[in-house]
């Protein structure tokens, strides 16, 4: 069963830290494009709290949603799983 919630896990975080980083680099494009050509005064910022924060959720999510399946999952035998597969 710790297999497959760590699976569900790792998957939901590297998907929330994919997130963050992405999030981060548009709105550091963004801030560059408004600065160049709309002549405002956009500055980037980045709080590393609201990162976290994302980071701990979305850990949260994968071991909350995984906990079903994983259970289900550790109860089968891996030929009776094989089998239907």
């Amino acid at each position: 069963m710790t297999q497959f919630l760590f699976e569900s896990t790792l998957l939901t975080v590297a998907g929330g830290v994919i997130g963050i980083l992405l999030g981060a680099f548009f709105s550091f494009i963004a801030s560059i494009i408004l600065t160049k050509f709309a002549a405002l005064d956009w500055q980037f910022s980045f709080p590393v709290q609201a990162a976290v924060i994302g980071f701990i959720i979305s850990g949260s999510i994968g071991l909350i949603f995984g906990l079903y399946p994983a259970k289900k999952a550790s109860e089968l035998s891996p030929i009776e799983a094989l089998r239907y597969e």
